[in-house]
């Protein structure tokens, strides 16, 4: 589909008037009183930055494919975005034994894939157990947000019960995940490899996926007889919408003059630079936080240029977050605190330990027997500081930020080299400490097990720890962050858990290993007439609840 305006301009100067003209219409028509009531029918056209990789559930952290399988699947479970408390959906309702070794649902009756298939129990425990366990013959990873994951059983057709190794108390919260979204069983036979065609993701949700041109646009058409959203939401039955027209447009010039052309409805990722031109227009700017490890600069200490504690803490003072806030980022993106988001559970100011100080970096330099070369250029035994850094497109602005930090780390006599590289040189340089010091870092989930998931070696494994997602790594490894992140998910006591987060917190900050920068927002931006805009706990888009105003 081509980015055809509904409406045809003689030129791009008349396009933004008449949509300015428009919107000024819709303010008058709101004003005057006109009903505010959702409306069935028609067709969203939503811009999306990247392409979606692979919709195996538990790939769902990559935003463009989260925002994907949060159409085409039911969690088990919904975590309310306002309370973050975990609610009724696709189960009615559950128990948990004292140590959270024990989980049973009870599945809502009536639910079908939209293959026709029945979501009851055995589906339940299929999921699950794929999720749980992976399959390596298929090549279906373990999802990053189950742990310690044991069996299933079915009890009877409507219940099911999972049984862990260990206490597991993030568990609950992970049925309400992106990565948690329940498939079908036939979706669950194929292999990873075939999981990027999302016409063969067979979920239950209030969207089915009709046609697809993979890499370019994704059609979804509403599911009538969908009568099974989250329990406690008003809204009941099938979506508002017809459809849903989903656009690859990677650049933000064009997603921003399309949405102000009156060409698209609703956008994902403005700049930060783009908000005040939208805002001009009176569309509509959402930022919901992702509560999650805040957007940093990691290390990898198995590269010896920064093994050296003293090297770590010194670029972390030569850091100035405000600098890069104030230069590239607006009020959406607050100063980070800490490693996690203000408003993610067990959150703790740890700010002091974060102060920018070129002397004190300076003075840890030259500690650490690292002096200025003629070139400007620390250098110790020969070799100079020099570091290698990889952009990550899905952070904003990320090359920016990077650049930027670039820039403040020579100041104190290191050198960072921000490159972009092809996808696949990328992965591989990626997992290779020697080849990629410093990596950019960020992940999004509301439960202390987020910070598990970021830095264990078994799970995103940032800091490239031995026996991890890289063989490139041969001796780093911390036993003491390990054992506190395996505390953090096995602890069933509610005050236990959230002062082993407070514990990790400062932890990776005393060792220096990631520099929090912002707390990192999903940013769109929406359409006057565009209503019933909802996320989920992470900034996900929620298309159930929108609907298309009179224009």
């Amino acid at each position: 589909m081509s980015l055809a305006p509904r409406f045809k301009p003689k030129s791009s100067l008349a396009a933004l008037t008449t949509a300015s003209l428009l919107v000024g219409l819709w303010s008058a028509a709101l004003a005057a009183g006109q009903p505010d009531k959702p409306v069935t029918g028609g067709t969203l056209v939503y811009l999306e930055q990247q392409a979606h990789t692979n919709l195996y559930p538990p790939a769902g952290g990559f935003y463009p494919n989260g925002g994907i399988l949060n159409q085409i699947t039911d969690k088990l479970t919904y975590q309310n975005p306002e309370t973050l408390e975990i609610e009724p959906w696709i189960a009615e309702s559950w128990s948990i034994n004292a140590d959270a070794t024990e989980y049973t649902f009870k599945i809502r009756p009536g639910v079908t894939f939209s293959d026709g298939t029945p979501l009851d129990a055995n589906a339940v425990a299929k999921n699950y157990d794929t999720f749980g366990l992976g399959n390596k013959a298929l090549k279906l990873p373990v999802s990053e947000v189950i742990n310690n994951y044991d069996r299933s059983e079915v009890i009877d057709a409507h219940t099911v019960k999972f049984t862990f190794k260990k206490p597991s108390p993030g568990f609950l919260q992970g049925t309400s995940v992106i990565g948690s979204g329940l498939v079908s069983l036939a979706t669950l036979t194929l292999p990873y490899d075939e999981l990027g065609d999302a016409t063969k993701i067979i979920g239950s949700g209030p969207f089915v996926v009709a046609s697809e041109k993979i890499g370019r646009e994704l059609t979804l058409t509403a599911r009538k007889d969908y009568n099974w959203g989250p329990a406690k939401l008003e809204h009941q039955g099938r979506a508002y919408l017809d459809g849903i027209k989903l656009i690859i447009t990677p650049e933000d010039s064009v997603r921003i003059g399309a949405l102000l052309a009156g060409q698209a409805d609703y956008i994902r990722q403005i700049q930060a630079y783009d908000e005040k031109q939208v805002e001009a227009q009176k569309y509509k700017i959402h930022a919901p936080s992702t509560r999650g490890v805040n957007n940093s600069v990691v290390f990898r200490p198995d590269n010896p240029l920064v093994a050296d504690v003293r090297v770590r803490r010194a670029l972390l003072h030569a850091t100035n977050s405000s600098e890069i806030i104030s230069t590239l980022f607006s009020a959406n993106y607050p100063k980070a605190t800490s490693i996690i988001a203000k408003t993610a559970q067990g959150y703790v100011d740890i700010s002091p330990k974060l102060t920018y100080g070129l002397n004190k970096a300076k003075a840890l330099l030259d500690e650490a027997g690292w002096t200025v070369g003629a070139n400007g250029v620390r250098q110790k035994d020969g070799q100079q500081l020099v570091l290698t850094a990889y952009e990550s497109p899905p952070q904003p602005q990320n090359k920016e930020t990077l650049q930027l930090v670039a820039q403040q780390w020579g100041k104190v006599g290191v050198k960072l080299n921000v490159l972009v590289g092809d996808a696949g040189s990328k992965t591989l340089d990626s997992l290779d400490p020697l080849k990629t010091a410093v990596a950019p870092g960020m992940v999004g989930r509301a439960d202390p097990d987020v910070i598990k998931s970021h830095f264990y070696p078994t799970n995103r494994n940032v800091l490239l720890q031995k026996g991890g997602n890289s063989d490139k790594v041969k001796s780093f490894v911390d036993d003491k962050l390990n054992a506190l992140l395996d505390g953090l998910a096995s602890e069933p006591n509610k005050e236990k858990r959230l002062a082993i987060v407070g514990d990790v917190q400062n932890y990776v900050v005393d060792q220096a290993y990631a520099i929090p920068i912002f707390e990192e927002p999903q940013a769109f931006a929406a359409a006057p007439y565009v209503r019933g805009v909802g996320f989920e706990a992470v900034g996900r888009p929620s298309f159930y609840n929108v609907w298309l105003a009179p224009r």
